[in-house]
Order: C-alpha cells, then structure tokens, then sequence
C-alpha cells in the first residue's frame, strides 16, 4: 500500500484522523498521569505506528526517508508523549539494527519491535560525553567469546520501558576517540543491566528518560552490531537518518501550535473584534506560517537526496538546526498570541511550549550543528578549520 502513492495518501489521511480521533482527546490523561495508557499503545501498535522505517521482510512498513518524515509531521500533531513512544523503534532505537545488523540479528528482533511488542533504545550519551560523544568511557572488555560491560548512559529514551537497548562502549582504551567504540545489542534481562527511575523533566511527560546502568554485564560477542571498533561509524548512520526525521517531527508540533492559535484568535475579542484582526498578531501568524513552509520544504528536500543515495550529512544537520530551533520561535509566538490563556497549565500551546524545548538539545545541541555545518562548508572550499 505504501509504495503506491495513492495508497501511501490514503495512509497518511488514516493516520491524521486517527491523530485527531483517539489520540488528540487523551492527551491531558497522559501529561496528568505522565504515561500513554496501555490500550492506546495497544492501538498504535494496531495502526503500524511502531514499524515505520523497519523493512517489510521483518513486518515493517518499510518506509522511504521521504514517507517516514511526511508520516512523522502527521504523527507529531498530537501530544509529543505518543511520537516518542513509537519514535525509538521507528528510528534511533532499531535503525543501527537495519543498517548494519546481521540477518540473525534481525530476523530475532525487528518483527517484534515493529508489531510493538518490543521497545528499543539508543544508549549513546553519558554524564561525561554528550555533545563531544567520542569522550564515552563505558567499556566492553572482550572475555572467550563474550564481552563485559561496564558504565552509565543517562538521557536515554524508553530506557525505563526498553526491551532491547543498542549500546555504545569503548573495547579500545589505547585508541582515543571513536576508533575504539563498539556496537551492541543487550537485552533488558541481561544480569547487570539496570535502568534508574524515570527523570522529573521540563516537559514531555508521558515519554519516560532515564539512565543506564552496566555492572559487569556479560553479552555474547553474537550480540556485536558490525566489526569491533566500528561503533562510532554506526552511530553516526544512525543519527544522520534520525536527525532528518526528528526535523520533521519538530514540524508537526508547530503546525498544530499555529493552528491552535489560529482557532483562538479568531474567537476571542478585545476591542470589539476578534484579535486576529490586529495587524501585529497576524504579522505573528504570517512568520509562523512562513517558518514551517520553510522547513518542511527543507525537510522533504533533504529526504529525498538520502534517498537518492546522496551525502546528507551537512544537510540532516541543517534539517534538525533550523527546525528544532523553529518549532521553538512558533511555540514562543503562539504562547504571545494567546495572552494570559497561553501561560495556563494544561493548554494545548502551553504544553507543547516546554515539550519542544528539548529538541534544540537532543541528538546534537544547535551550537555543535552550527559548527558542524560551519566546519563543512570550509572543508566543501577546501579550507580545513577545527
């Protein structure tokens, strides 16, 4: 169905009504009580929602980097709790898995993780190493045919409800930098491992984050995701695809914002009409408007070069910059446009106000993007700066 483009039209108008019928009405039950009820989880799963970009011999949708992020600006209309809740499996947290696990490796964990019944997650960060991630100091001590991890990630999401986590932990101390990282897969019930208890956050209540524990974990070396001290290169396949698709699901939050604010501004009255009428809210209005065509055209751009086989790593840096930060300037508007009723708890724009403060940090803050891009636009004329 997805391959046809009338299907995927059809696909993508299910998914935007069932957004709007069962989602968008719980999402104040799920910020009050800070976690998606099972049996909306159980209807996600029933949707696909957990099986977007997993390829269709392991039961995904195996969607193209274009139909994953025009699906993502769908799904992230709604409460940023229920995109996070698929959102590992449908990118970071089975990603490494697609692109460089072995065949048993997949045929073992992606059909689960694309029905739901699984949960995955990407512990790359630690309490020393988060943007200058080749500074991690978890290690993997190879010991006959198993390894030993020892260490702690912390900002990881789904940790606490993960099954399966993809792990990065040096197995090279006398190489610095990424030449020593390796990938693997460990599963929860693996002796050693453990998650800490959820953080108390800003926003996005309802997507569980916590640390990683490894006390002297054993994983067999089956487990390993590509060669020894290839993880790094891992890691970085994996986030050049997520960083496009998380620029998507920064786009979704801000249309639902200005149209939230749209539906109020034209109702509410001050001065004898309504204050869509005042020239400085809808200078307001067009800014937002211009902002998220902006960035969705960037957005599709980029993914269609990806998968056109084509470099985009200047470009998924580019992608997550400008959107996170958009998303930002939107929800900062809408919050102004709504007055008093913007800083009320429980308000759909207030909400999403704090939920989409952390996609400026997460996945590479906007300053390390900036010198990301920056480096590469003086290596692109031949001029190598650091």
């Amino acid at each position: 169905m997805i391959r046809d483009p009338q299907g995927f039209e059809t696909f993508l108008a299910g998914l935007r009504r069932f957004c709007r019928e069962r989602l968008m009405p719980r999402e104040a039950e799920v910020a009050r009580n800070d976690e998606v009820p099972v049996d909306l989880v159980a209807a996600m799963a029933a949707q696909g929602l957990f099986g977007f970009s997993i390829p269709e011999a392991y039961g995904g949708a195996g969607m193209t980097t274009e139909e994953l992020v025009r699906a993502a600006m769908e799904l992230s209309q709604c409460s940023v709790a229920f995109r996070a809740r698929v959102g590992t499996n449908t990118g970071i947290g089975s990603e490494a898995l697609v692109v460089d696990g072995n065949e048993e490796q997949k045929r073992r964990y992606l059909p689960t993780m694309a029905s739901g019944e699984l949960t995955g997650c990407f512990a790359l960060t630690e309490p020393g190493a988060g943007s200058d991630a080749v500074a991690l100091q978890s290690t993997a001590v190879r010991d006959g045919d198993d390894y030993v991890l020892n260490g702690t990630k912390c900002f990881i999401t789904n940790a606490p409800i993960a099954g399966l986590f993809t792990v990065m932990a040096r197995t090279d101390k006398s190489k610095p930098g990424a030449s020593g990282v390796t990938a693997f897969l460990v599963e929860r019930a693996t002796p050693g491992l453990s998650t800490g208890a959820p953080y108390a956050k800003m926003g996005q209540a309802g997507s569980p984050v916590s640390e990683v524990h490894f006390d002297n974990c054993r994983v067999p070396a089956s487990q390993r995701i590509g060669a020894e001290g290839e993880g790094f290169k891992v890691a970085m396949r994996v986030l050049n695809k997520q960083r496009i698709h998380l620029a998507a699901l920064c786009i979704g939050p801000a249309i639902r914002m200005l149209d939230d604010a749209v539906t109020h501004t034209a109702k509410r009255e001050q001065f004898g009409q309504p204050v869509g009428a005042f020239q400085l809210v809808q200078a307001l209005v067009a800014d937002c408007q211009t902002e998220i065509h902006a960035a969705r055209a960037l957005v599709l751009e980029t993914a269609r070069k990806r998968d056109q086989g084509l470099d985009v790593t200047m470009e998924a840096s580019i992608c997550k910059y400008f959107a996170s930060e958009m998303c930002g300037r939107v929800a900062d508007r809408c919050v102004q446009m709504l007055g008093g009723y913007g800083f009320i708890a429980d308000n759909s724009i207030e909400r999403f106000y704090r939920d989409v403060r952390l996609f400026r940090l997460y996945e590479g803050t906007s300053q390390i993007h900036q010198l990301n891009i920056a480096r590469r636009t003086y290596a692109a004329a031949g001029h190598e700066i650091r």
